[in-house]
Parts: C-alpha cells; sequence; structure tokens
C-alpha cells in the first residue's frame, strides 16, 4: 500500500504558527512524539487510543519514511509525521499551550564534549517545551545516557512551570502487548540502565 499522503505534513516557514488541530478530522488531546524513530511507540499508541492526535517528528530520512509506511499501512488517521528539525518546529511553530503530552525518549546524547551543544534539551527548548505545553499536560522522558539524563533533570526540576511526578502516574496507557520504543528494546537486551523522569506543567 502506498503512503497515505495525509499522513505526511510539511514542516511550516519558520516563524508560521499553525494549528495542529487542522490537520485532523475531528478534535481530541494532541500528543507529540519528538524523534518518533520507526515509530514503534507512536504506532502502539494510535492504534490503542484512536481518541488522540499524535504528531511524530523524526529527522532520519530512512526512519521517516519507514514510520510513515507504517501508519499508512495500518490504516491510522489519528497520526501524523513531520519531518523536521524538532527544535525549531517546537520554538518557531507551535502555538501556546496545545500539547498535552511531550513524549521525548532517547535524545541523541551527543556524548562527546565538544558535541554537547548539538543537544535537544537546552535551556532554549526548555523554554520552548513549557511554553506549548498545557496546563496539567505532561512531559516524559526517558534516556540510557546517565550524565545527559541528570543534564534533562536538573534543566527540568529548575523549572517553576513544572512539577516532578511519579512515572507510574504520568506514563502513556498503550497496548496491553507494548514491549517499549526500538532504543529501549535494544537497550535492555543491552543490560543499560534506562533513567525516566515525567513532570506536569503547572
Amino acid at each position: 500500500m502506498p503512503i497515505v499522503q495525509d499522513i505526511i505534513i510539511e514542516p511550516p516557514p519558520d516563524g508560521v504558527v499553525i494549528d495542529p488541530m487542522s490537520w485532523f478530522d475531528s478534535p481530541g488531546p494532541f500528543e507529540l512524539e519528538i524523534g518518533c524513530g520507526k515509530g514503534g511507540f507512536l504506532l502502539s499508541r494510535a492504534r490503542a487510543n484512536p481518541h488522540l492526535r499524535l504528531l511524530g517528528i523524526e529527522w532520519a530520512n530512512k526512519f521517516f519514511k519507514y514510520a510513515a509506511d507504517r501508519m499508512s499501512r495500518w490504516g491510522l488517521t489519528n497520526v501524523r509525521l513531520m519531518r523536521t528539525d524538532a527544535k525549531f518546529f517546537v520554538m518557531q511553530n507551535l502555538p501556546p499551550a496545545c500539547v498535552d503530552v511531550l513524549h521525548l525518549y532517547h535524545p541523541d546524547p551527543w556524548p562527546k564534549k565538544r558535541h554537547h551543544k548539538r543537544r535537544l534539551v537546552q535551556p532554549d527548548f526548555v523554554e520552548a517545551a513549557i511554553r506549548v505545553i498545557a496546563p496539567g499536560g505532561r512531559w516524559l522522558v526517558q534516556s540510557d545516557h546517565a550524565e545527559y539524563f541528570e543534564q534533562i533533570e536538573q534543566l527540568l526540576g529548575a523549572r517553576p512551570e513544572l512539577v516532578r511526578i511519579e512515572w507510574t502516574e504520568a506514563e502513556a496507557d498503550p497496548e496491553p502487548d507494548w514491549r517499549g520504543t526500538n532504543f529501549e528494546i535494544k537497550y535492555a537486551r543491552e543490560g543499560r540502565t534506562i533513567h525516566r523522569a515525567a513532570f506536569r506543567r503547572l
């Protein structure tokens, strides 16, 4: 089956604020996954929760096309995919208080110190993310990289607009057979520790 073009959303121009609900035929809570990879989590979340409206952002073209084809083959209508720079999309294109849940699982840690500036979670991105998360909304973060996760914890924990909550209180409720993101499955098999944190927007 060819990719349903409605699933793919072209990135808006710089500085143009869009309404994510305009992409869907009916309203519903809006969730954003940054770095959706091959779409394992997104697929499970969308199938189990047809009332949700989901956008997955992925920069790697190979994974982006794979995920889009995957959603199309399942005939999902509550998922959209975009290939763009997630940082600038959140900072420039999303309106305030539009995201009910922000999923950020295993962001690239850029482990070499000289590359740390390339990491997604920096003060300017945190500021923008807080702006777009609706009051009462959640931000879920997961990483296998201890040093980067500690940095994320510190940045988010220092913001008065966010309150730390238990992961079990905040985690998504996907299909019963859900086994984790591709990275989560891979790293668990390798015996790596998976670090998790959840925050609620006040």
